[in-house]
């Protein structure tokens, strides 16, 4: 049997002014460590360093970030599962249209009044069409309907984004949505679009409408006029194509990007284009002049786009 030398303690309380414990090896018997003794100014003064640093790392400075770093692991974890949940295309999306009375107008109100489930049919029946065209394998990708109204704006877009403000936006908008459709309902195959009418009787300029992968989140700008529904629809698809992955495809003129904005980009000749490809939103007419479309008939999803949302390998 091998016999291993271990050391011990008489002693494991250590007191201001007390010998602290002597260690012993167990076969020689010879003293380790010799008696010392520890001040009491000692004792306090590393029992209030030892406070301070508690002190420090509960601090609301040291526990703010750790809790945002907490928040955006936890989204980024959510939002991961539900872009691969939503792109998988094998049962249809659920689309839900949230309108908002953006001006405050009588008129505008009436238009929301006034609006039903078959004013959205459009979208369900471009996007059949469109997955047909491309061979997928489920006949109907989208179910879009009409949710309640709702009664505040979204916060706006940064003046002048960048990396961090873009972030806390997001997360403004995110709480935003959760506020405002507080229901049971899974997330991960819907996508809420919220449509901000407006007349525009005072000239007012539509605000950008943008469209939010993390989140399947929509937020619409359009005009509330009965002969502008369909290309507000137009916007809509451009905005739900955006939640699953699409990317604009135009200039910042707004003219179609060659060749990702053209639907066919080996067309001789090359213009005038028939349609529009729905993520650039104009027909190219010429290599300088291209025309809105008007309305998702006179729209494609083209190669490209079609790969970024997992239609295509």
């Amino acid at each position: 049997m091998v016999h291993h030398a271990v050391g011990t303690a008489t002693s494991l309380q250590i007191f201001p002014g007390q010998p602290i414990a002597s260690a012993t090896n167990l076969i020689t018997g010879r003293l380790l460590t010799p008696e010392r003794t520890m001040p009491e100014s000692s004792t306090i003064k590393w029992a209030g360093q030892k406070r301070a640093f508690t002190m420090k790392v509960f601090s609301f400075k040291f526990m703010r970030p750790a809790a945002l770093f907490c928040l955006m692991a936890t989204l980024f974890a959510l939002s991961t599962h539900q872009k691969m949940v939503s792109r998988s295309w094998h049962q249809p999306l659920d689309v839900v249209i949230y309108p908002i009375n953006a001006d405050s107008s009588p008129a505008t109100q009436r238009y929301i009044n006034s609006l039903r489930d078959s004013d959205f049919a459009e979208i369900d029946q471009w996007m059949s069409r469109e997955a047909k065209r491309h061979n997928l394998g489920i006949e109907t990708p989208l179910l879009t309907r009409l949710g309640p109204t709702v009664n505040s704006m979204p916060p706006p877009l940064p003046a002048q984004p960048d990396t961090l403000k873009s972030m806390l936006w997001s997360l403004q908008l995110r709480f935003w949505v959760f506020r405002n459709t507080p229901d049971n309902d899974s997330n991960l195959r819907r996508i809420r679009v919220f449509v901000a009418y407006q007349t525009g009787e005072n000239d007012t300029p539509l605000a950008h409408s943008v469209g939010l992968q993390k989140g399947l989140i929509g937020v619409v700008h359009a005009f509330s006029h009965p002969g502008q529904t369909r290309q507000n629809n137009i916007v809509i698809a451009h905005e739900i194509l955006h939640t699953v992955g699409a990317i604009d495809k135009y200039s910042i003129t707004g003219a179609p990007v060659y060749p990702h904005g053209f639907t066919n980009p080996h067309s001789k000749p090359l213009y005038p284009q028939r349609f529009a490809e729905i993520m650039a939103g104009s027909i190219a007419i010429s290599p300088n002049q291209s025309q809105m479309a008007d309305s998702l008939r006179s729209t494609r999803i083209n190669t490209t786009t079609a790969r970024e949302i997992a239609w295509i390998e």
